[in-house]
């Protein structure tokens, strides 16, 4: 049985991942400041192959805790997104950079296999070319403090000898929609289900930018499939994660809610200017690692609509399903 150990395993994307893992037979350990609670991962703590640790990965005793006797390593744990990294952009950077170089260091020394990082196609700003799509090797220009930590860090874990215990791989996360056990509302497919779902007008700014969308599932199940793969054909390479059909505009998203809500009201506000507009090929991780998504945007919204519709949620807005 390996042993995994995942950072941030309470979280959004964590929470799905750890059932994945424990469903495959994997022993899986957390580490989670539980920043956000933990009622997500609470029942697990009644299997035999699944472990807690509550810790900070920005410091060294925790996370050397954590890694003991551990084959692989998901790094997930950070401050996510925008609006939370411009809130606090000094923890972010201590979290979400120094954290992660800690947490890759200590994963080498201690004889760790596998190290996957969690990283973001936000990575790609603004396209250069309007109609083209953005691939892994593509130029990065990051607009945000968010992105701009997790580009340091790419950098740094592709700069490392080749002949490290510890092999790393990069998995560029497209925006993730769905349902977790750590439900969120912050998020552009869910917000926008929500609110039409709930019967309310839907703001919509700039409603031409182009976003990859890819499903909470799709995701853990694509750093399922980094950690199967043969170390050869993951090693040293980054992957962007999704489905090159799954770029959408935000009035395409609309489309598609409305198509479920028919009834539904928005209003669109002309905005010229954003600067993370693009569209990401998915080709490479399709062709080397076989991977296919299982869901696709219509799938995750039906499902949004169905538990808000027949009242899952006592109160949606509530501050707890969002990351600021």
């Amino acid at each position: 049985m390996k042993r995994v150990l995942v950072s941030g395993g309470a979280g959004y994307i964590g929470s799905v991942l750890v059932r994945l893992l424990l469903n495959e037979g994997y022993y899986v350990r957390v580490i989670d400041n539980l920043n956000f609670g933990g009622e997500s991962i609470i029942e697990l703590m009644n299997l035999k192959n699944f472990e807690f640790q509550k810790g900070d990965i920005r410091k060294e005793k925790d996370l050397e805790l954590a890694l003991e006797g551990m084959d692989i390593a998901v790094h997930l744990a950070g401050i996510v997104g925008d609006p939370a990294c411009a809130k606090d952009s000094d923890l972010a950077e201590s979290t979400n950079y120094e954290g992660s170089i800690l947490f890759y260091r200590l994963a080498n020394q201690m004889g760790i296999e596998r190290f996957v990082f969690a990283s973001t196609c936000s990575n790609y700003g603004k396209m250069d070319h309007a109609h083209t799509y953005v691939a892994e090797n593509s130029r990065l220009a990051p607009v945000s403090l968010y992105a701009q930590t997790k580009v340091a860090t790419e950098l740094y874990l592709l700069g490392q000898p080749v002949n490290n215990v510890c092999k790393p791989s990069i998995l560029r996360f497209s925006t993730v929609y769905g349902l977790s056990p750590r439900p969120r509302f912050d998020l552009t497919v869910n917000e926008f289900t929500k609110e039409l779902a709930m019967g309310r007008e839907l703001v919509v700014f700039g409603e031409q930018f182009w976003r990859p969308y890819c499903h909470v599932v799709d995701l853990s199940r694509a750093v399922l499939l980094a950690i199967e793969s043969p170390i050869e054909k993951v090693a040293f390479e980054v992957f962007n994660v999704g489905d090159t059909h799954e770029n959408y505009q935000k009035k395409t998203i609309v489309k598609e809610i409305l198509k479920i809500i028919p009834n539904g009201n928005v209003r669109y506000v002309k905005k010229n200017e954003d600067p993370r507009d693009y569209r990401v090929s998915f080709e490479k991780i399709k062709e080397k690692l076989g991977f296919k998504i299982s869901m696709k945007l219509p799938d995750g919204i039906n499902q949004l609509n169905h538990v808000l519709s027949k009242g899952f949620f006592r109160n949606p807005d509530d501050m707890r399903y969002r990351n600021v």
